[in-house]
C-alpha cells in the first residue's frame, strides 16, 4: 500500500564542499501535518536537574494521533542525558487546538550512572 506523502528537501551546503539535507513533509496521505514544541525540567537526582526542549516529529492534522519525540539536555554536572519517547493522544483545546501530554525516564549517564524523569505537555500545534 502506498501512502502519499509531499514536502521539500532543504539543502545547507557551505564553502568546503560538505552539506547536509533536511526533510520537511508537508502532507500526509492527503492531511496537512504538524509538530509541537515541548520543554520542561527534569527531575532532580545526584544534586542536580537538567532543562531539554525540542520539536516533536511531524503528524497528520485533524485525525487521533500521537508524536514522536527526542532531544537532549542541557550539558550539567559534566554530561548529559536523551530524552527520547511518544507523546500521548491529543488533547482539545478550546478553539481546535490541542497538546498533547508526555513523559518518560532519561538515559543513563554521568560520573554516578543515573537517569532522570521527565514528564509535561507539547505545547499548542504549530
Amino acid at each position: 500500500m502506498e501512502i502519499p506523502i509531499t514536502g521539500f528537501v532543504h539543502c545547507s551546503g557551505n564553502s568546503d564542499g560538505q552539506h547536509s539535507h533536511k526533510l520537511y513533509i508537508t502532507s500526509w496521505n492527503g492531511r496537512p501535518v504538524h509538530v509541537h514544541s515541548f520543554s520542561g525540567v527534569t527531575s532532580f537526582d545526584v544534586g542536580h536537574a537538567h532543562k531539554y526542549a525540542g520539536v516533536t516529529e511531524p503528524a497528520p492534522s485533524g485525525v487521533p494521533h500521537v508524536h514522536e519525540y527526542i532531544t537532549e539536555t542541557t550539558f550539567n554536572d559534566g554530561h548529559t542525558h536523551l530524552i527520547r519517547g511518544t507523546t500521548g493522544n491529543a488533547i482539545p483545546l478550546p478553539g481546535g487546538d490541542h497538546f498533547h501530554y508526555f513523559e518518560g525516564i532519561t538515559t543513563v549517564n554521568g560520573r554516578i550512572p543515573h537517569a532522570h524523569a521527565y514528564q509535561g505537555r507539547t505545547g499548542k500545534e504549530d
